[in-house]
């Protein structure tokens, strides 16, 4: 049996992986965890006597066919609590994603159907994350770009935001910005800000490029998942 700690390791390998590609470095680990990288290389070494990760040195970590199936699990756990914290618990989704991370170890597989079906079996969280089907298929994010990768006069819809900072989930909330809403590049500052028009003729919101980078945005004529509100 996995212990809670492997689960997150695990969980964070996905989530780099996703964003950046395989293989992943242990220093980049650490940061994600907050963890030394001794300590990361120690658990990555006890990952891979399991048989969860494969590893080569000097260039990083990637999960195997078992270790993704773990992290999508735990994932899939903690996108519909988080869900169902928002809609009946009245959670905002500011503060969903600690709860979340210290709920989805202990649920069980029949407390999660019944989580998905009191939800409607949705496809999203809150801040627009896919939630892993029931038979843990990978989601699809290849459509995807990265905010800060974006032009000026770029149109798109705002489809993910990261659940990791509290303080930045209110700041775009605020700010309007909020999987679904349509948004306008004007102005990509050289000093790292990035500058949309948020809906139809709204106000103009500067973000820093640090943020614009946690923001996963699609075209808007692209369908997208379905669509769920912060609370």
């Amino acid at each position: 049996m996995l212990s809670d700690v492997m689960e997150d390791y695990l969980k964070a390998i996905y989530t780099l992986q996703m964003e950046q590609g395989p293989p992943v470095s242990t220093s980049d680990i650490a940061e994600y965890l907050g963890k030394t990288p001794p300590t990361v290389t120690s658990m990555v070494g006890k990952l891979e006597e399991r048989g969860l990760v494969d590893r080569e040195k000097y260039k990083g970590v990637e999960l195997t066919t078992e270790g993704e199936t773990v992290a999508l699990e735990v994932l899939r756990h903690h996108r519909l609590l988080e869900a169902y914290l928002t809609e009946h618990l009245d959670y905002s989704w500011s503060e969903v994603h600690d709860e979340a991370d210290a709920l989805e170890h202990h649920i069980s597989e029949e407390f999660e159907k019944r989580v998905a079906a009191a939800l409607g079996e949705p496809e999203v969280d809150p801040h627009g994350d896919p939630i892993p089907s029931a038979d843990l298929t990978p989601p699809d994010s290849s459509e995807l770009s990265a905010l800060s990768d974006c032009e000026v006069g770029d149109r798109l819809v705002v489809a993910r935001v990261s659940d990791r900072d509290p303080a930045e989930l209110e700041y775009l909330s605020e700010a309007g910005v909020t999987p679904g809403t349509t948004i306008e590049v004007t102005d990509v500052a050289p000093f790292g800000m990035v500058t949309v028009r948020v809906g139809e003729g709204g106000r103009e919101q500067s973000l820093p490029e640090s943020v614009a980078r946690t923001i996963r945005v699609r075209p808007p004529d692209e369908p997208s998942g379905e669509e769920v509100s912060p609370a």
